[in-house]
């Protein structure tokens, strides 16, 4: 399949980045990017706000400011009272408001499958842009958010969540990524991307698959919200995480000192999750004091290595 070809298109559909980005002026270049899904809470006021915390942060995974959003709805509004759509739609405009975010428009469709999410266009100095691909040997990685999310989802759509569970992780996923945008923005950050439905583990192979590095990963070392090793060992699993682990564990090797468990929750899906920075050695403690001290509760999980090349180690 042959796209449409630009000069000014610095990243497009021939990259696994997180969004698009188009040179406008030689300080001045647009990021755009697009996201939406069905409900994950039952709330529809916070189910808005993931969903447009979601979708901006692509923008700051790229290096930079989200600044104009349209809504995108698909709503049944045959089965559904009006009311519903309106509290999903405040929930998303009062997380654009807290990023600084302008909605300019949007569309809506009928649909038996209730969807919202935002497309979104931000800013970025075309010499600033932040790729997954950029990283160099003994880099350390820093994730910005525990994971888990998937799987404790499962577990509400279960009913085996305790409303303490639900109320800690609807907060996270509604957690915009800017302060952690903001605060790297200081450091030699060579890479980063954020991480989504594809797990910990498929966003770092999309960092090191078909390159010249691979990545060591230290699993005592990685943020988990506690909940959700208990609930993987129960086997509430969702079957994204099944799907992740199909499509990269042949790039994978974990050390058989892994809990299962653990593996698990490396693979589980999450939504709105934290970015994971790849920053140079010496300054990976000085960031990492800096997004604790903004209350993140961020961790050193890894490191790029020269060898093996284009796989993940995982101890």
């Amino acid at each position: 399949m042959e796209f449409p070809t630009d000069p000014n298109l610095i990243i497009g559909m021939d990259s696994m980045d997180d969004a698009g980005v188009y040179k406008i002026t030689d300080d001045i270049a647009i990021i755009q990017t697009v996201d939406f899904f069905t409900p994950i809470v039952d709330d529809p006021y916070w189910f808005g706000q993931i969903a447009a915390a979601n979708a901006l942060s692509d923008v700051y995974a790229m290096g930079g400011v989200p600044k104009t959003a349209m809504n995108l709805v698909a709503f049944p509004i045959k089965e559904m009272d009006i009311s519903i759509l309106r509290k999903i739609i405040q929930g998303g405009l009062d997380k654009m408001k807290e990023a600084d975010v302008v909605l300019v428009g949007g569309h809506s469709v009928e649909d038996k499958e209730l969807k919202y999410g935002l497309s979104v266009t931000g800013f970025i100095h075309p010499d600033r842009i932040l790729t997954k691909k950029n990283l160099k040997v003994k880099d350390r990685l820093i994730l910005t958010k525990p994971i888990g999310t998937g799987i404790i989802n499962t577990a509400i759509k279960g009913g085996l969540a305790s409303e303490e569970v639900i109320k800690f992780v609807t907060h996270l996923m509604a957690t915009l990524n800017r302060d952690a945008a903001q605060v790297m923005e200081g450091f030699p950050v060579h890479a980063c991307t954020d991480i989504t439905g594809f797990g910990l583990i498929g966003h770092v192979a999309e960092m090191v698959v078909d390159s010249d590095f691979g990545i060591g990963l230290w699993s005592e070392k990685i943020p988990i919200i506690s909940e959700a090793v208990d609930y993987a060992a129960m086997g509430l699993v969702p079957a994204g995480a099944y799907k992740n682990r199909k499509f990269r564990e042949k790039m994978v090797d974990i050390s058989s000192s892994v809990d299962r468990s653990i593996q698990d929750i490396l693979f589980d899906p999450q939504t709105s999750g934290g970015l994971l920075i790849c920053v140079d050695s010496k300054s990976a403690n000085d960031l990492l004091i800096r997004l604790k001290n903004k209350g993140m509760d961020a961790a050193i999980i890894g490191e790029v290595l020269s060898e093996p090349k284009g796989r993940i180690v995982v101890n």
